[in-house]
């Protein structure tokens, strides 16, 4: 259950910074009918979940194989965590208008979501310093149960993010992100404080 819960939480902290995929999410609750834009959140979880998977798995094994590389990682993986939450506590955000606009097409829904999450040179940066330095640090029997939780943060953040937005279209606004990335940036600083704490801890082993 513990490793579970920090997929839980490392998920939430992945996905819930103010990005191209959350606003990808807001714009659709905003100016599209609820059932569309759930359809657009559950869209947007899949491409974010098997994002998730390849940076998990792909990455984090590589870097399994080569201590110099996990030292790299880590210390890279944690600092630009840090860095991450830092920026993240020092944003400013803006108000989202809700002007009307007309319903998009499934196929450009599926592939605007594909290239807002598999186009995005910074989340797959971020997917894999993240999700890829975790992998170092647990056990391999730990890793399904963990991905599970990161899987299901994903599904959840979204899909709440998306009845949130479009039931209280009228009064989300940006002091509510303002206080989602003041959240979101601690959790993350605290997580690139542990991975730092692994790399000193590998590197005097």
């Amino acid at each position: 259950m513990n490793f579970f819960l920090q997929g839980l939480t490392m998920g939430i902290a992945y996905d819930a910074p103010i990005g191209l995929a959350n606003l990808f999410v807001i714009n659709s609750a905003l100016t599209q009918s609820r059932k569309k834009s759930l359809l657009t959140a559950i869209i947007i979880i899949f491409f974010d979940v098997t994002l998730a998977f390849a940076c998990f798995f792909g990455i984090g094994a590589i870097m399994k194989k080569f201590e110099w590389l996990q030292l790299i990682i880590l210390l890279v993986g944690s600092l630009i965590v840090i860095y991450m939450g830092i920026n993240l506590l020092r944003s400013q955000t803006t108000d989202i208008s809700a002007e009307a606009t007309t319903e998009m097409t499934l196929f450009k829904t599926i592939s605007s979501a594909f290239v807002v999450i598999w186009f995005n040179p910074q989340a797959i940066i971020d997917g894999s310093m993240m999700l890829g330095a975790f992998q170092v640090t647990l056990p391999s029997y730990s890793h399904p149960i963990f991905i599970a939780g990161v899987g299901i943060a994903s599904a959840l953040w979204f899909i709440l993010l998306s009845i949130i937005v479009s039931k209280f279209k009228d009064k989300f606004n940006a002091k509510v992100l303002r206080i989602i990335n003041l959240v979101c940036g601690i959790i993350i600083i605290l997580y690139g404080g542990k991975l730092f704490w692994n790399f000193i801890t590998l590197l005097i082993a």
